[in-house]
């Protein structure tokens, strides 16, 4: 009887007993499940992208609403915006900006693109063209600081200055170019186009390269001649560069400001023609301290920006779903 009693016992507490705790999984086991290693990848992208583009521009524009002085805030609405609108100066530097832009993308898609071309072909040393697209990419691994103080010099007004003595040898006269809109922007667009050839031009090689070759042998075979295989075969094949290059030289176009900043040695050039969105941004938000109306800049040349960017991708049929 004892002996039924003290195993009905045992089986009881073998009941009661709680089971022993899972082992804790390591936190290193989280790098290898598949399920979270997706976001565990995507987190640094949304980290830094909440900390230096959201939250600035997020504030940016909640300041673009407010008159700020050290240590005062007051909500003002759409003051800013209005005196910005109202401001001939504004528009002036948005032309100049608009001007710039359009004229680099006329530059930097159509020579660094033959540039490629060229480079991609069969004719010529491999050795050579390495040399080439290794000193046409130095440009811009140089400061601009420095490639503007450089630029200065050549464009300066006396008869000594580099661009004076090349015009002079066409029996010209010295120019003052950094005194004239035209003669200004012309050394805008040389720094541009010494700056940014070599990169667009390693975009549109790495474009050139993902053409198969087969391409190439059948538009040979059906006797196309070298402009209508460019013409039907590369361009055709090059539409994403081209779309990305443009892209991304409309907002270096509209946000160049330290290019303009070191030619004419500062943010005030003869008659404002060096003066860019930036350069007016600068000029009310660091210069003169006036935080509120130089966000309220920033969030226009924001908008700008994004309205022509979806505006050219668009028209160039970047949103359209490929057909199935």
């Amino acid at each position: 009887m004892s002996t039924t009693t003290e195993h009905r016992t045992h089986r009881t507490e073998a009941r009661v007993r709680p089971a022993a705790p899972r082992p804790r999984r390591p936190l290193s086991s989280l790098f290898f499940s598949q399920k979270a290693a997706p976001y565990l990848f995507v987190l640094p992208f949304i980290v830094t992208f909440a900390l230096f583009w959201a939250y600035p521009i997020g504030r940016s524009a909640v300041m673009s609403t407010q008159w700020i002085i050290p240590g005062t805030t007051e909500f003002v609405g759409f003051d800013n915006y209005v005196r910005m609108f109202n401001d001939r100066l504004f528009w002036l530097a948005v032309g100049n900006s608009l001007r710039y832009m359009l004229l680099t993308l006329l530059l930097l898609i159509p020579i660094p693109m033959g540039l490629a071309v060229l480079v991609n072909s069969k004719v010529g040393s491999p050795r050579i063209k390495g040399f080439f697209k290794s000193a046409m990419f130095v440009p811009a691994l140089t400061s601009v600081v420095v490639a503007g103080i450089i630029f200065r010099l050549m464009f300066s007004e006396g008869e000594s200055a580099l661009m004076n003595q090349v015009i002079g040898l066409f029996g010209m006269e010295p120019i003052r170019w950094m005194r004239g809109d035209i003669t200004g922007l012309i050394a805008l667009l040389v720094l541009a186009l010494w700056r940014w050839t070599g990169v667009n031009m390693m975009y549109f090689l790495a474009g050139l390269q993902q053409i198969p070759q087969e391409h190439y042998e059948a538009a040979a075979i059906d006797g196309a001649t070298r402009w209508q295989t460019f013409r039907h075969v590369t361009l055709p094949a090059l539409k994403p560069t081209i779309i990305f290059v443009t892209t991304i030289s409309v907002f270096g176009g509209l946000a160049m400001f330290l290019e303009s900043f070191m030619l004419w040695g500062g943010n005030n050039s003869p008659q404002n023609i060096g003066l860019t969105i930036i350069g007016y941004l600068y000029r009310f938000g660091v210069e003169r301290n006036d935080l509120g109306f130089a966000s309220a800049v920033g969030v226009v040349l924001l908008a700008l920006v994004l309205l022509i960017n979806l505006t050219q991708l668009t028209l160039t049929g970047f949103f359209k779903k490929e057909a199935r």
